[in-house]
Parts: C-alpha cells; sequence; structure tokens
C-alpha cells in the first residue's frame, strides 16, 4: 500500500482506510468503474495500479500479494484473466479519474475512476517532431573524406579490389624476406 499521507485519514483510523480502499478496489475490479469522492478516487488510484502491475506478472506470488488486499477470489480470477491481459501493452496509467458535479446531499466533490481497457495507441508526433524529421531526412549526409575516391579514378569492382590487395600482401611478404 502507498506511504499514507501526513493530516486526517479517509476512515479515522489507518486500519480503517485499508479497508476502504480494499473494497474501492475491489469494487473497481468487479464494476470497471465506480463512483466516489475525488479523495477517495485519488487515494484509490496508486493501490489499483500496484495491483494490476501484480497481476500482470501473473505468477502464484503476486495472486497472493493481491489477495491480501482483495479478499474475494472471484475478483482476483477476473483480475488476473481478463483485466491484466488487456494492460499487457500499457506501461502505466491504469486508471482515469474524471471529475463530476457535486454531490446532491452533501456538496461533496465527486469523481469516476475506470480502468483504461483501451488499446495502447502510438504516440503521435507533434508538428516540431515531424519537421525535424523531415529535416534530417532530407539533409544530405557528408562521407568521410578517407572513404571518398579521387575524381580521376574511377570505382575499382570487388573482384579488382580483392587481386589488388592479394597483390600487396605478396609484395609486403618480400619487403619482409629482403629485410
Amino acid at each position: 500500500m502507498p506511504t499514507p499521507t501526513k493530516g486526517p485519514r479517509l476512515g479515522g483510523g489507518p486500519a480503517h482506510e485499508r479497508h476502504i480502499l480494499a473494497n474501492l478496489a475491489t469494487a473497481l475490479f468487479e464494476h470497471k468503474r465506480i463512483t466516489t469522492t475525488e479523495t477517495k478516487a485519488k487515494r484509490l488510484r496508486p493501490l489499483a495500479e500496484r495491483l494490476i502491475t501484480f497481476a500482470k506478472r501473473g505468477d502464484l506470488h503476486a495472486r497472493r500479494r493481491v489477495m491480501t488486499v482483495v479478499k474475494d477470489k472471484g475478483v482476483v480470477h477476473e483480475l488476473f484473466a481478463e483485466i491484466a491481459p488487456k494492460m499487457a501493452e500499457r506501461q502505466g496509467g491504469y486508471t482515469r479519474i474524471t471529475k463530476i458535479g457535486p454531490r446532491k446531499g452533501d456538496n461533496a466533490p465527486m469523481a469516476v475512476i475506470e480502468l483504461v481497457l483501451e488499446p495502447v495507441s502510438p504516440k503521435q508526433a507533434t508538428v516540431r517532431e515531424a519537421e525535424k524529421a523531415t529535416k534530417k531526412a532530407s539533409t544530405p549526409k557528408k562521407a568521410p573524406a578517407a572513404a571518398k575516391a579521387p575524381a580521376d579514378e574511377k570505382p575499382v569492382a570487388a573482384d579488382e579490389s580483392a587481386e589488388v590487395a592479394a597483390e600487396s600482401t605478396e609484395v609486403s611478404e618480400q619487403d619482409a624476406d629482403k629485410a
């Protein structure tokens, strides 16, 4: 569970807050979206994302870690079997919080927290990035000076270059014998 915040807790004590967040996480995984207060939604998000990360691992130890928070075995099975495979390509950001109007009774700010189940779309390049990419592609690359052939010589074929290399090794061997 994330580090407890300073100041007042959601339910009064840390144990009550832990139970509230566990129940909210269970409801979120069961229904895929829940309506709650903004404060509870903001406190639920790191816990829910951590549980989804465990579910993506999928091993027995991860399942047991999730079972310490979510007590309903059916919901844990749904998390591991249905939700985690849909989040496989996603590198985080498994939940979305959308603020809605205040609650009618006590004017508390309300929010909807939901699982982001849409497939991940590739990142769109900004206009500036697209301009840089086209500029780099249109700029001719300069070849190093050693790689350029002199203007008066014609290019040498691969077979000819192999013969020249063989001749140069013979000459170097003869020079070594003389010395």
